[in-house]
């Protein structure tokens, strides 16, 4: 038996870091949606109890390493399961872009087995399975429009977005969360307006979600990777109507109504690096 799955990664349209917990986490307050980027997984049932993964990337490990056969190992145990499966990953979504592409992996992994043996598992109790692996996976087994409290484990699906197409801007770097986490300081944070960005959704105005934007992350992410803050303003000024950086970095997108202007600004952005997608808000 051949499952799918496809796995859209995820854009932040609010990032607020509230405090830092005694475990070590830190408590967050993050608006999410998803877009047309997505991951595409197969799982195949083997006649022997492992796990197979398979995928083409230089970057992204194939063994425990990888979040997605975490995920695998944690389905089989946690329900289990004396069963084998391969996992074939055909990787779109860039690594350590700020944009959810291993946590989306390990959520999809968890439905698709969830499918492949019949287990009827709601989704709820597959996204608290998967945030003990990992912040953002919880949002990405939903996969629609939330806001995500606790350390990302709380989820509140929320309206979609309204209809808009987004430009994806990405330098040629990586940046590790962990590194940008350990640099907050709370009481030097810039806190965004994550209750007017909940109202755009709930009116879906456009124009008030573009203006509320708001990442806390920002000024860290900036100051470590100067570029990252150029790519931003070079995307303001093509004339973006909403910019931001995804995550912790370094992708960086803007929102635009019209396609026509979405294309524009896309050209735009070729001059300022070599990866750069317009796709469609999913949400």
């Amino acid at each position: 038996m051949l499952v799918m799955e496809k796995a859209p990664a995820k854009i932040n349209l609010s990032l607020d870091v509230l405090n830092k917990r005694e475990d070590g986490y830190h408590d967050v307050e993050m608006v999410m949606t998803t877009i047309d980027l997505a991951d595409r997984l197969e799982l195949r049932e083997l006649p022997a109890d492992k796990i197979q993964l398979s995928l083409e990337s230089r970057y992204v490990p194939s063994d425990e390493r990888n979040l997605a056969y975490q995920a695998a190992i944690l389905f089989k145990k946690t329900y289990n399961i004396k069963k084998g499966v391969h996992i074939q990953i055909d990787k779109s979504i860039p690594v350590s872009a700020g944009l959810a592409g291993g946590s989306a992996d390990a959520a999809a992994v968890l439905r698709g087995l969830n499918r492949l043996w019949g287990l009827n598992i709601p989704l709820a109790e597959l996204a608290d399975l998967g945030s003990q692996l990992g912040a953002d996976i919880a949002f990405c087994v939903h996969s629609k429009t939330a806001i995500a409290k606790g350390y990302g484990e709380c989820i509140e699906l929320l309206p979609a977005p309204p209809t808009c197409w987004v430009v994806l801007a990405r330098p040629d770097i990586g940046v590790s969360s962990y590194t940008v986490f350990d640099q907050i300081k709370i009481p030097e944070l810039q806190h965004p307006n994550t209750k007017q960005v909940l109202a755009a959704l709930e009116e879906r105005d456009f124009s008030k979600l573009c203006n509320h934007l708001g990442n806390a992350l920002e000024p860290i992410t900036f100051s470590m990777h100067p570029e990252v803050a150029r790519l931003k303003e070079a995307m303001q000024l093509a004339g973006a109507e909403g910019v931001m950086m995804s995550g912790s970095g370094p992708t960086v997108f803007g929102l635009m109504k019209h396609h026509r202007k979405a294309l524009r600004i896309y050209n735009s952005m070729r001059g300022f690096c070599k990866d750069v997608q317009l796709i469609r808000m999913l949400g």
